[in-house]
């Protein structure tokens, strides 16, 4: 006799003290919930802007963005003609800009990038407010076995200003972001019983310490810099990151993992040896996880502000005389010109994780055209904050329309946040200082 009883979507679990679990996608609630394609995010960064040359240079075909061909299409310049097989599948957007930027200090780029915040005047015990990828993960967590997967090409969280991750919560602490790909692997791909226990073990010997200390905050705050008390809340955050990651593993634990191929992952990739032999293994982590849909927002920051860590040297690595920092200064030709070859680099990254997505297959169509994927910079060239290098591609069962160079009339960055998750069925009613949704553009809202 076939089983009659049904949950509904929205279900939870509730526990001990009220608190709220959202049950796991089961097909217990309906073959129509459990059947639909996941929607994804996934928000790329590259620091210090893109190589944007003027036309007293000489060489427009190495602007990041794109030159207007006929009937309203681009043309693909080099820096991103590794993108050209994905051309129905990616959109340029220009002239955007968040709203904040010319009052924040342009150093913040990658603090702000994911929130618009205000960073120049933030609210009483506050720095920063929450990113759009966290905002995805509060309305997917309860579908898949972890809320989101926070990256960065240097581990940690950074400090203002340089930061190592893009990810902000719903108090605007960073979170804390993951770089080493063996570890990612294991901790994404590996979860097992025993490996539950072992980390929920680990997780109460840190919280015992935390309360220790408490015990002797006031103290400890008197004695305590600035510097050590922003340490201690980027502490508490990884804790409270890790346990919630650790809540949304015990739920999927009897469930199994989709069957993949892991033997082509290079775990042992190393950024100081081999760049681009790094970037694909995290690219290839990030696309794994979306198809055995253990996530549904992913954040990866490729590179950091102002020289900081080792994605500075890539340059150097592939035979440019100068870092990225200091190429992105850059105003002559000779300069401009290394710099978009490195952006030419970063692009052919990106490619093959748009290709990577693109194997991959969902019910109705591609990993990518079930996932958007945001790719930029926090600054045009180092520290301007206006004309954003922005790129979207994916989201093609979402309505997203591509081929596009689209321009900015006045649009802000966060109205383009506001349409992605409006896109994928989140309905909140704004994000950051959005003011609606942007109209007449690859969105269907």
């Amino acid at each position: 006799m076939q089983n009659q009883f049904k949950l509904d979507r929205r279900a939870v679990l509730k526990g001990l003290a009220g608190v709220v679990l959202p049950l796991p996608l089961l097909e217990v609630m309906g073959e129509e919930v459990a059947a639909k394609p996941p929607r994804r995010f996934c928000g790329i960064y590259s620091a210090n802007g893109m190589s944007l040359p003027e036309e007293k240079h000489g060489i427009a075909e190495w602007n990041w963005f794109p030159r207007q061909g006929k009937d309203g299409e681009f043309v693909f310049g080099k820096s991103n003609e590794s993108l050209n097989p994905y051309r129905e599948q990616v959109s340029f957007l220009g002239g955007l800009a968040h709203a904040n930027g010319p009052r924040n200090d342009p150093h913040v780029c990658s603090d702000m990038w994911l929130t618009g915040a205000p960073l120049h005047d933030p609210e009483p015990g506050q720095y920063n407010t929450v990113g759009l990828d966290q905002v995805v993960a509060s309305h997917t967590r309860g579908f898949c076995r972890r809320p989101s997967l926070v990256l960065s090409i240097d581990a940690g969280s950074g400090y203002m200003s340089r930061t190592a991750t893009i990810s902000y919560d719903r108090d605007g602490k960073p979170i804390p972001a993951e770089n080493n790909p063996r570890r990612i692997f294991e901790n994404v791909f590996k979860w097992s019983r025993g490996s539950l226990d072992v980390q929920r073990a680990r997780l109460q010997r840190h919280r015992k310490l935390v309360d220790a200390v408490s015990e002797n905050a006031r103290v400890l705050d008197k004695r305590l810099g600035r510097a050590d008390s922003q340490k201690m809340e980027q502490y508490l955050t990884s804790l409270n990151e890790f346990e919630m990651r650790l809540e949304a593993s015990e739920k999927w634990i009897d469930i199994p993992l989709k069957e993949q191929d892991y033997s082509h992952l290079d775990l042992d990739a190393s950024p100081e040896m081999d760049p681009q032999a790094y970037y694909r293994t995290m690219f290839d982590l990030i696309a794994l996880a979306f198809d055995a849909d253990i996530t549904r927002s992913v954040t990866f920051m490729m590179s950091r502000e102002d020289g900081m860590g080792i994605s500075d040297t890539f340059p150097r690595k592939l035979g440019m005389k100068r870092t990225h920092h200091n190429l992105s200064h850059s105003n002559d030709k000779g300069g401009l010109l290394q710099w978009a070859k490195y952006d030419r680099f970063l692009s052919e990254q990106v490619a093959y994780f748009l290709g990577r997505m693109n194997e991959f297959k969902d019910t109705n169509g591609s990993v990518l055209d079930n996932s958007i994927v945001l790719f930029g910079s926090g600054a045009s060239t180092t520290h301007k904050n206006e004309n954003l290098p922005t790129l979207i591609a994916g989201g093609a069962n979402m309505g997203l329309k591509h081929r596009q160079y689209w321009k900015s009339g006045g649009a802000r960055m966060t109205d383009v946040y506001l349409s992605i998750l409006r896109s994928m069925g989140i309905k909140e009613e704004s994000f950051g200082d959005s003011r609606g949704t942007v109209s007449d553009s690859i969105f269907p809202v």
